[in-house]
């Protein structure tokens, strides 16, 4: 009944001996389990896992992150601290990326067999997007934000600002970006729950025409701009990217590229620019990853892709830039990496959505979902930490734009907010 247990556990005991980045005591409770201690005592990263079901290996062997936070979803095993676990093998995953980069090309044909799935034809984007999207807004309402509900990343200063405030900051600087006038109309891709357009037109006086194919998100997203009284400037709508037409003055996109799959990377792109006037801005905020792993990374089956958000791609800024230069005739003006400010985002999400275990089990969620999702936030909030993920905003200029092209202005993040904050090294 064990058969392969046993393997498996060497495999993955072997691949913790190599641990350089941190402590990790493991506590294996089970018969024939043993105790023991991977990596440097003193490090700074540390931390206690507890195994409580052999089986737990063998899985991991298998299908390594995707099977890590579906047994940790399971209860199979538990953390005294999951972002610092989470951070360790993220430090350590990096020794692995030269090999990872070289055998892409061997293992694309199996992998797309695995994502056809998740394709995003207009039909597969409104079904993965449903999959996230669509769990509930009152789920979301314990976790984001309680003035804009925005599910992107916030702007820190400081590192000690709210929430609230710090998402009000990032709101802010991409109107600013934006140069938005009471006479421009604006089109969102990504309506999230409405507070990019409620802001914009609050706050601007501009027109705007914001787009989701949520259904829950573009019921919440219209019962807000009817209770800010905004029917008359804001238009909420259910369409597809692809199906949009008209000419905007400025468009924004706040970390929607990552449900548009790599496939279409160059067709969205190429659509965004037609959608703008000649002197059209462009304000995207993107999830990236590193230029080197992009195409490994297109193409593998992850615990974010395949129990989070099915069909997600996450670009690199030089594919991004690619399809600019061959799809478009925008041009990059200014581009700025708030990374630092993710860690604070996440894990203000994180600290929220673990203190509202009480009201999730209220609202119908069950163990597992709660544990799926504490694991998704830390993962995430490790991962930005480590710089193995980055979140930057770029602004994009058509031909007679006549402003003044603003990349030392905005440069990368000028002080570290995490860590006036007092995250852990």
């Amino acid at each position: 009944m064990r058969t392969g247990i046993d393997p498996a556990r060497r495999v993955v005991h072997a691949v913790m001996r190599r641990i350089r980045a941190g402590s990790v005591e493991l506590d294996e409770r089970f018969e024939g389990g043993r105790r023991r201690r991977f990596g440097s005592p003193s490090a700074p990263l540390r931390a206690r896992v507890e195994v409580r079901d052999p089986r737990v290996y063998r899985r991991i062997a298998r299908s390594k992150s995707i099977a890590l936070g579906q047994c940790y979803g399971d209860g199979l095993w538990e953390a005294d601290d999951l972002v610092a676990l989470l951070r360790i093998a993220a430090r350590d995953i990096g020794r692995a990326d030269p090999l990872r980069r070289r055998l892409a090309p061997l293992l694309l044909p199996f992998q797309r067999l695995a994502t056809l799935p998740m394709l995003n034809t207009r039909s597969g984007a409104r079904s993965n997007i449903a999959a996230h999207y669509d769990l509930g807004n009152e789920m979301f309402e314990l976790f984001l934000d309680r003035e804009a509900m925005m599910y992107s990343c916030a702007r820190y200063e400081t590192g000690t600002e709210t929430l609230e405030e710090a998402q009000h900051a990032r709101l802010e600087r991409v109107c600013d970006a934006l140069e938005l006038r009471p006479t421009d109309h604006l089109l969102e891709i990504g309506t999230g729950w409405g507070g990019m357009a409620v802001h914009a037109a609050s706050t601007r006086g501009c027109r705007v025409t914001t787009t989701t194919i949520s259904r829950e998100q573009r019921e919440y997203a219209e019962a807000r701009v009817i209770a800010a009284g905004l029917e008359d400037r804001v238009s909420v709508i259910g369409a597809d990217y692809r199906d949009l037409g008209g000419t905007y003055d400025k468009l924004v996109s706040l970390e929607m590229i990552e449900a548009v799959g790599w496939e279409w990377f160059d067709a969205y792109f190429h659509h965004c620019s037609r959608l703008l006037g000649p002197a059209g801005l462009f304000f995207l905020q993107a999830i990236v990853i590193a230029d080197a792993a992009y195409e490994h990374e297109k193409r593998t089956r992850s615990f974010a892709n395949q129990l989070i958000f099915p069909g997600g791609c996450l670009p690199s800024v030089e594919s991004i830039q690619r399809s600019i230069a061959s799809e478009t005739d925008l041009r990059t003006v200014a581009l700025e990496d708030i990374s630092r400010s993710y860690v604070l985002t996440l894990r203000a999400w994180r600290e929220r959505f673990e203190a509202a275990a009480g009201r999730l089990e209220e609202l119908g969620y069950d163990e597992r979902f709660r544990r799926i999702w504490s694991f998704y936030l830390a993962i995430s909030e490790a991962g930005f930490a480590e710089a193995r993920i980055r979140d930057v905003q770029m602004l994009f200029a058509k031909p007679r734009w006549s402003g003044r092209p603003r990349l030392a202005a905005l440069a990368s993040d000028r002080a570290d907010p995490a860590a006036a904050a007092g995250a852990s090294a």
